[in-house]
């Protein structure tokens, strides 16, 4: 218990001192404002004399109103300086805003002149593609909708002005190529629809020249011609090709399967027999070798074997036949296909 009491004695103690320290720095720290108003309050006088007779100016100010007017001018010079530093970096601001826009006009006149390029190019198109379509005889009436709404898009593309809602006619007009050309899709996809179905039709059917790279000559004709052996006349079943050489390479019309590849000494000689699709077989004769084998499947221009002597022949050719079942036809006619579709303006 002794303890305990001695303990709560130091505890008052301190409280003690503590309350009288609190109380001296309360009462200098009064002691201090008390001071600092009166010396505010304090007035001095500022005479202002002339250097002339005149009237002798006093200005009775107090010590407050000085602090206050020292703090106002201190307000107002930061504010200037703020302000300045603001208007500093506002005018740098403003300075890179002006090179981005005089880049973004710039832009936009590259984007002008490579619209009027586009717009150019899509004319030709436009022509290009209607003539195409009139040629094949595609969509005829959606061509002509189309070309009409086109041309009079483009009749007044080069004007630089803007929409009701604040555009560039340009994009408008880009907007307007875009629906174009989307509307061009259609048709353009059917050309080429037409297109790959020709090509796959001309693989299947025997319409290439038989000798690889197009050369050598006709020798004979199908049809009526003089036997080179007996002079007399007799229906030539296919047609004689000669490039005064043995060894060019033969190759096949058309894709198919090698149905026979055999020796006839006193007739074809060597000769091969392709099977294609449609009914059509072909035959070459007086070959000096061959380069398939039968029942071999064989694309178009593949080579099949090389020109040659053999048989029953007056010197080195080709004997090339086209039959339709157990008809024979004349070969050029379904030559002349090829070249013929490929000198049609509508491909060209």
């Amino acid at each position: 218990m002794a303890s305990v009491h001695k303990y709560k004695r130091v505890e008052n103690s301190v409280v003690r001192k503590i309350k009288i320290f609190a109380g001296i720095i309360c009462k200098g720290i009064a002691s201090l404002f008390v001071r600092i108003f009166k010396a505010a309050g304090n007035r001095y006088t500022i005479m202002l004399v002339p250097h002339s007779e005149k009237k002798v100016y006093n200005l009775h100010i107090s010590v407050f109103s000085i602090i206050c007017v020292f703090l106002v001018l201190a307000g107002v010079m930061g504010a200037f300086a703020w302000y300045g530093f603001m208007y500093k970096d506002a005018r740098s601001v403003l300075v890179n805003k002006d090179t981005a826009l005089k880049d973004t006009q710039a832009n936009l006149d590259e984007l002008r002149s490579g619209a009027s390029e586009l717009f150019k190019s899509a004319k030709g198109f436009e022509a290009a593609l209607n003539q195409t379509l009139q040629n094949l005889g595609l969509n005829r009436d959606a061509a002509n909708a189309n070309a009409a709404s086109f041309s009079s898009d483009l009749s007044s593309f080069l004007a630089i002005n803007e929409t009701a809602g604040g555009t560039l006619k340009e994009v408008n007009d880009l907007n307007q190529l875009a629906r174009y050309l989307n509307n061009a899709v259609v048709p353009v996809t059917e050309i080429g629809d037409l297109i790959d179905s020709q090509s796959a039709l001309l693989t299947d059917i025997p319409s290439m020249w038989p000798i690889r790279g197009g050369i050598g000559h006709i020798s004979m004709m199908f049809g009526q011609n003089p036997n080179p052996f007996t002079g007399q006349y007799y229906i030539h079943k296919g047609i004689d090709l000669s490039t005064y050489r043995q060894g060019d390479p033969v190759i096949a019309t058309a894709d198919g399967q090698v149905v026979t590849v055999d020796i006839d000494i006193g007739g074809f000689g060597n000769y091969v027999i392709i099977k294609h699709k449609h009914g059509f077989y072909t035959r070459y004769a007086h070959l000096q070798s061959f380069a398939v084998t039968t029942g071999q499947r064989v694309q178009q221009g593949q080579v099949i074997g090389r020109i040659g002597n053999t048989g029953l022949s007056t010197g080195p050719h080709l004997h090339y036949e086209v039959h339709i079942g157990s008809d024979v036809v004349d070969p050029l006619k379904y030559i002349n296909i090829r070249s013929s579709i490929a000198n049609s303006p509508a491909l060209r």
